[in-house]
């Protein structure tokens, strides 16, 4: 039995050399780089993930709770509109109510998206500014309904997409 599994074991390995020569003769020797990098890599990854982790025992709930929330919050972030663009504020007014208890609201702030508009002749940026209250007495938190886009999440107005559409397809200009 003993036998068995040593001449397995010859067999496992004389088959792994003629799959290691078959790889060199289909992709060169830069394949095998490639695979060792690959390792490499991974075993970095593994690294820096465990060191997180430590970090994260070690540190207080607390601590440890907001460096989850900072790593999850990172996104991508698009780049600014161009400040030398005209601005056009459009306040989005909440209610003056609570809807839940009636009570009186106070301001929180205000959640700011800017749109990109062309008007003929120039472009300009909408700012549509949304109130933020909260209510006194049962600590609601209410805010202006978010105005409808013409392309879900995007930031283009309805005016840079009607002048887009025409110049290409009427105009016959290219996108660039």
């Amino acid at each position: 039995m003993a036998q068995d599994a040593v001449n397995a074991q010859a067999e496992i390995a004389k088959l792994r050399f003629q799959l290691a020569r078959y790889r060199r003769a289909e992709f060169g020797r830069s394949s095998e780089r490639l695979e060792r990098e690959i390792d490499q890599l991974e075993l970095a990854i593994e690294t820096l993930e465990a060191d997180q982790a430590e970090r994260l025992a070690a540190a207080s709930p607390i601590g440890a709770a907001a460096i989850e929330a900072a790593a999850e919050s990172k996104k991508p972030a698009r780049r600014a509109l161009p400040e030398h663009l005209p601005r056009e504020d459009r306040v989005h007014v909440a209610p003056h109510a609570c809807p839940e208890c009636g009570g009186a609201l106070r301001r929180l702030g205000e959640d700011i998206t800017e749109t990109l508009d062309y008007v003929p002749g120039r472009f300009k940026v909408i700012r549509h500014i949304r109130e933020k209250l909260s209510c006194r007495a049962c600590d609601t938190v209410v805010a202006a309904p978010a105005p409808d886009h013409a392309i879900a999440r995007g930031r283009a107005g309805a005016g840079l997409l009607a002048h887009i559409v025409v110049s290409k397809y009427d105009d016959h200009l290219p996108l660039l």
